[in-house]
């Protein structure tokens, strides 16, 4: 049975005609947001491209401001250029005119954990996985196709991914544990897979059950057809011991993908009792430009609750 627990808090903000910016909490100028480790977070300029993209979603968005596809597209297209907060701001008036679209929810709990809001992120993302109680999973499309232009994820999915990742970043193992779990049996394909049961294995560890975290890596082999997410798939065989560390970190740039790497090598030397390489890593980690990839926040917790 659906919980419409979200309705008294979007009745809440709806009630100040200024509710939507109070979400936002204060930064420098021209900053996205405030790190957990004290520096300044900005992002660099965006490109044409993703300019011109964004224009478009705008000028849909012009022709018609209630659609709610048009809502999310301008959205993600802000996001990607690096505007998180403007991201947040269009999210929020698409929960405004669509408190019960899901979709809303899941994106703004998304650029939430960008900007290190990571309980405002669970909250809306507790809220998503309400709203698609009892429904029909969907594929999300993709913002930046792969090169086979196949979607790899979906709505249920990516709620319960991001859900866990938010609880991750809290250090809230067990709550961490059930989203990842559901998202892995949500997700119906071998990047779902992947990248889920590398969470998953990081969480079992952290809660100290490696033996529970091997179990996991039974579902991942070296045959899987992953399309877009070949860092989580190289993490699981490495944790499977079937590639080597040399092979799996190889050069890492300033990228999502790099991050992802460093964070579960990093993870990698704390629980082989390695804590001084690991945090090693970790510094040399948030020392990169890639600061809105997960395994960067993820980094910066650590690191961040260690002091």
């Amino acid at each position: 049975m659906r919980n419409f627990k979200h309705a008294a808090f979007v009745a809440v903000l709806l009630a100040s005609s200024d509710g939507w910016a109070q979400l936002l909490p204060e930064v420098p100028d021209g900053a996205q947001a405030v790190s957990l480790l004290g520096g300044v977070l900005s992002s660099p300029a965006p490109d044409q491209g993703a300019l011109d993209r964004l224009a478009t979603a705008k000028a849909d968005y012009d022709t018609d401001p209630n659609n709610a596809d048009y809502i999310i597209w301008y959205g993600r297209r802000a996001a990607y250029t690096g505007d998180y907060r403007r991201a947040i701001e269009i999210f929020s008036e698409g929960i405004e005119k669509h408190p019960d679209d899901p979709r809303m929810y899941r994106h703004r709990g998304h650029r939430y954990v960008s900007i290190r809001e990571f309980e405002r992120a669970i909250e809306d993302l507790e809220i998503a996985a309400d709203l698609i109680e009892g429904t029909e999973n969907e594929i999300e499309p993709d913002g930046l196709p792969n090169a086979f232009n196949i979607p790899v994820s979906s709505l249920h999915g990516n709620i319960w991914y991001h859900l866990g990742l938010a609880y991750y970043l809290k250090q809230d193992w067990d709550n961490a544990y059930r989203a990842y779990k559901a998202g892995f049996d949500a997700g119906g394909n071998d990047d779902n897979r992947v990248s889920t049961a590398h969470w998953l294995y990081m969480i079992l560890q952290r809660k100290g059950d490696p033996e529970a975290a091997r179990s996991i890596l039974d579902a991942i082999s070296a045959d899987m057809n992953v399309i877009e997410n070949m860092s989580y798939h190289n993490l699981c065989l490495f944790y499977k011991g079937e590639i080597s560390l040399r092979e799996l970190v190889g050069d890492n740039e300033d990228s999502p993908t790099g991050a992802a790497i460093m964070y579960g090598a990093a993870n990698w030397h704390y629980y082989t009792g390695d804590a001084e390489t690991a945090r090693e890593m970790l510094r040399a980690l948030v020392a990169t430009n890639a600061w809105s990839a997960f395994g960067y926040i993820a980094a910066e917790v650590d690191l961040a609750i260690e002091h």
